[in-house]
């Protein structure tokens, strides 16, 4: 008997008034290879709503599932897969078929949440090799966060940040992505210097382990305090989530030879931009895709040994997704956003 899977879909037309819930079926048989999930959370990031209102790829094929996060329990495997057993707490992995190095552009169509179904549906087949274990002490909801701002983050502050103890790191906001990196600089003994246009987010980051606080709507030229909480060196890695938007201030609050992480465009994508810091002062902008499942399984080894938790803002329920997107695109959130349910 046919098992019914509940979804979330964009079906004929972009538009977050055209998500709307679906019905699919479970399949009734899966390949030796694959592993049926029974999804539990997926968490939102900017790229899911520019997704869903058709911006981040205007051609994408229709319907679509969106979500790229999430986190659920094995329901069954396939004849070959040894790794995996029913009951197993797994997330599936962003690029489905990039496990480790450099992609290829294959692996960077295998993205889930588009071009392919992403994972706000109740059960998924995947491919036995793009799960990754769930950290023991985290629940689904805040492991379904990991997948592409925690590896994000992850990636522009160890492996290409460098960041070391005594380092400098600058976030931009108190997003997703802002957060983690605040939290893994921390934990490799940098400093860390947050921007918000809010006093109380500001404040919760110093919570969190910030050092240092700059409101951006009352300290327009934000980057000269960089420059003052740095005894005037600049910071050596800029988490920068803005876009053209707040890049040329990022280039005169960054170090010589330091690096901004290009991450996010929340503040536009497009501008003319001077290249002459870059050249003059030799800084490395480097664009960052998420990562692969190798740099995933590193990432939650540390998370593991520092019991490190993800910072929830708000949970919202199955019949909530809508509200989930509005709340997301107000930017009021600290941290992520979470949908959680149970199958």
């Amino acid at each position: 008997m046919a098992i019914r899977n509940r979804v979330w879909e964009i079906a004929d037309t972009f538009g977050l008034e055209n998500l709307k819930q679906k019905d699919r079926v479970v399949p009734e048989n899966i390949g030796p290879n694959e592993v049926l999930v029974r999804l539990t959370a997926t968490s939102l990031n900017y790229r899911d709503y520019l997704m869903v209102i058709g911006q981040y790829n205007p051609r994408q094929k229709l319907p679509l599932v969106p979500c790229s996060d999430g986190a659920g329990v094995v329901e069954s495997v396939g004849s070959n897969v040894k790794k995996w057993k029913a009951g197993d707490r797994v997330i599936p992995i962003f690029a489905q078929t990039w496990m480790d190095g450099t992609p290829d552009m294959d692996s960077l169509r295998s993205t889930l949440g588009g071009p392919n179904d992403g994972c706000l549906m109740e059960y998924r087949v995947f491919d036995a090799s793009g799960l990754v274990k769930t950290p023991d002490h985290l629940t689904d909801g805040e492991a379904a966060t990991l997948g592409c701002a925690g590896l994000t983050a992850y990636n522009a502050v160890v492996t290409f940040g460098g960041i070391e103890p005594g380092s400098t790191v600058l976030t931009l906001g108190t997003g997703g992505v802002s957060l983690f990196a605040l939290q893994f600089a921390k934990m490799s003994g940098a400093k860390v210097i947050v921007t918000s246009s809010s006093e109380e987010k500001l404040e919760r980051a110093k919570k969190l382990g910030a050092d240092e606080g700059i409101n951006y709507s009352t300290r327009t030229n934000w980057e000269r305090d960089v420059r003052k909480h740095t005894d005037m060196k600049g910071a050596d890695l800029i988490i920068e989530v803005g876009g053209a938007g707040t890049l040329p201030k990022s280039m005169m609050a960054v170090r010589p030879y330091g690096t901004i992480a290009l991450i996010g465009v929340l503040a536009g994508g497009e501008s003319n931009l001077s290249l002459y810091p870059i050249l003059m002062q030799g800084v490395k902008v480097q664009g960052v895709i998420v990562g692969s499942k190798a740099d995933f399984e590193r990432m939650n080894a540390a998370i593991s040994q520092n019991k490190m938790k993800p910072v929830v803002d708000k949970s919202f329920g199955w019949d909530e997704v809508p509200d989930a997107f509005t709340y997301l695109r107000s930017g009021k959130h600290f941290g992520k956003v979470v949908i959680e349910w149970q199958s």
